[in-house]
């Protein structure tokens, strides 16, 4: 069993789910989202960046599963008193060394740590298989239901995003769509309008629909990585809200952020 390269442990996280959660960042992901704002976390291993004041520093440690869980047991009390727990992000944790994972969140389990995880649907089914008996949630993130446009903005088609978020909600799973929005990108009515009839005409169960909008934060990293960054545009607050009742109108529960 190998330990994965973590590149962030963030506590009194209020965004990755219910409650106050500390969220842990795996690094490493099959995508290259060109949005991306944490593009430390793309290459599975640990690597240099430089620091704002032009400093060399590295990203990236290995944790055992103790090391790990120890440092996510301190903040229990919290996790109980708000409904919250840990979350595992990314990069894209359901790419990792899955006899790790699924190490970890028994041993959670055990605890009474409630677990969400966030991915980007890109990994074998055969993986959330796996942790399906540890995971309270999934934070499902869909960036497009067109394949030609997903395999532009992320470097890979998104037929096995769509299949695993089938096999997930058939399965019983409960996921929160998480659906970032790049202004003129894909927020359009006529694409929000595609991706609710693809899930109603695929009989998918979402507990809730999270609106993300796209933000800057994170766009320095690029520079100091020595990668190129495109910045995009937010959408309006205006556009958010009518995107928001264009979901609402489907009987969906809807969230910008989250």
């Amino acid at each position: 069993m190998e330990a994965p390269v973590i590149f962030n442990i963030q506590k009194f996280s209020i965004h990755d789910g219910p409650g106050v959660r500390t969220t842990v960042f795996f690094k490493g992901c099959p995508l290259q989202c060109k949005w991306c704002h944490n593009p430390e976390g793309m290459k599975y291993e640990i690597e240099p960046i430089q620091t704002k004041d032009g400093k060399e520093e590295i990203v990236g440690k290995h944790y055992t599963v103790f090391e790990l869980v120890k440092e996510l047991a301190k903040d229990q009390i919290f996790y109980e008193q708000s409904g919250g727990g840990v979350t595992l992000s990314g990069g894209e944790v359901m790419t990792q060394d899955m006899d790790y994972i699924v190490e970890l969140l028994q041993t959670l389990k055990r605890k009474g740590i409630s677990v969400v995880i966030d991915t980007s649907g890109v990994a074998p089914f055969k993986n959330f298989e796996r942790v399906l008996p540890y995971v309270d949630r999934f934070l499902y993130d869909l960036k497009f239901i067109h394949s030609t446009l997903h395999k532009d903005y992320t470097g890979a088609p998104n037929e096995l995003v769509l299949d695993n978020l089938k096999k997930l909600s058939k399965a019983g799973a409960v996921i929160s769509l998480r659906l970032i929005q790049v202004d003129g990108i894909n927020n359009s009515k006529l694409a929000v309008k595609q991706t609710i009839r693809w899930l109603q005409d695929n009989h998918i169960h979402i507990d809730e629909v999270n609106l993300l909008p796209y933000h800057e934060f994170g766009s320095d990293k690029y520079a100091r990585l020595g990668k190129p960054c495109q910045i995009f545009s937010k959408p309006s607050d205006e556009t958010l809200e009518k995107t928001k009742l264009q979901w609402k109108m489907h009987h969906y529960t809807v969230t910008v952020g989250g």
